[in-house]
This record gives C-alpha cells, sequence and structure tokens, in this order.
C-alpha cells in the first residue's frame, strides 16, 4: 500500500467515526502495520498545520480522534448556534479532580475525600461525558467506581492522564486496598445512620 492510501485509509476513518479509535482497530482497519500508524498520524497533522486547517488529530491514551483545531472555537460555536458551555462548579472540579488522581474511584471514596454527598455531582460529570462508570468493587455492596473519559482528556488538553500535574504535597495515591477499607467504613456509617 502507497503512502497516499495509509494517509487516506486512516483520515477517512477517523473522520467516518468521530469517536477515539485505539491504536491496534485504526491499524486492523485500515491495513497499517500498528508501529507505523503514529507516523501516518503526524504526517496527517503535519499536513493540516502546512495548510491552516480546521482539524486535527489527537492522540488520547491509546487512541486517535479527529477533532476541529482549537483556534476556530468561536467560528465553531457560531456556526452551531450553541451556547457556552456553563463551567463546572467548585464541587463539580473537586470530585472530578479527586476522580481523576485516584481512579477508578466510588462515590463513597469521593464522599469520604470531599465529607460531603457528591451523588449528584458525579452523576452530572457522567451526564457531561466527563467520567463513566468503570466496573464495581468486591466489596459488600459492590459499588460502582468511576474514571475518567476520553472527552476528559480532550476537554482538559491531556493525551493521557500521566499528563495530569502532580499535586501539592503529594505524597502518594491511595491504594484500592485503602479504597475498599474507606467503603466498608463509609458502607457502615450509612448502614448506622439508617
Amino acid at each position: 500500500m502507497e503512502i497516499k492510501e495509509k494517509l487516506g485509509a486512516i483520515e477517512a476513518i477517523l473522520f467516518a467515526s468521530g469517536e477515539p479509535i485505539e491504536l491496534y482497530r485504526l491499524s486492523e482497519a485500515s491495513g497499517v502495520e500498528t508501529g507505523s500508524v503514529p507516523d501516518i498520524i503526524r504526517l496527517l497533522n503535519e499536513r493540516y498545520s502546512d495548510n491552516g486547517s480546521g482539524i486535527c488529530i489527537k492522540k488520547l491514551d491509546s487512541s486517535y480522534q479527529m477533532c476541529t483545531n482549537e483556534k476556530y472555537s468561536e467560528q465553531i460555536r457560531a456556526a452551531l448556534e450553541t451556547k457556552r458551555s456553563t463551567p463546572l462548579s467548585n464541587a463539580a472540579m473537586e470530585a472530578l479532580t479527586i476522580i481523576a488522581y485516584n481512579q477508578p474511584v466510588s462515590k463513597g471514596f469521593v464522599e469520604n475525600v470531599r465529607g460531603i454527598d457528591s451523588s449528584s455531582v458525579i452523576n452530572n460529570l457522567v451526564e457531561k461525558g466527563l467520567v463513566e462508570e468503570a466496573g464495581r468493587l468486591d466489596v459488600p455492596g459492590k459499588p460502582i467506581v468511576y474514571r475518567t473519559t476520553s472527552v476528559f482528556l480532550r476537554s482538559f488538553g491531556l493525551s493521557s492522564v500521566a499528563d495530569l500535574p502532580p499535586l501539592a504535597g503529594q505524597a502518594e495515591t491511595v491504594t484500592t486496598d485503602e479504597q475498599m477499607d474507606i467503603d466498608d467504613i463509609t458502607d457502615s456509617e450509612n448502614a448506622e445512620e439508617n
């Protein structure tokens, strides 16, 4: 397959998808070797940049997604007549930060760290697509755990959660075992209240 065909195949797949596509799926669908895909993406982005294009391809963890160029965001908003997104509340930013730095975590964990009920805040983050369910903990009650999404990465200009800046004075993150202990305590306290 010629380089032009490889460029065209990957570009077409990313355009048609509209969603992030894992590297292995992109390779499999396009017929381009997995190791060559990042080079093809780089060439496409260089082409877009050289031509002043309104699109680009972003890497989101191990996936790639075709996106609009950030410098045209105002024009896009005007064309789509969308209202400006309301900024996240302090409570939502706090919960999102807890989830991003300790994921996957349960609502109980977030509530324990924040010291307040966080159900509606987390549900709002799920509705906005910034966090998603990531399974359940294997403890009594089997609480749902949450993690950040590719929408979170794109919204905050990150390639992966590893790009998050270090927290000031952060000694270490909480382990899953410590989280389960916290969840057990929270569940016990909730049971005592009822």
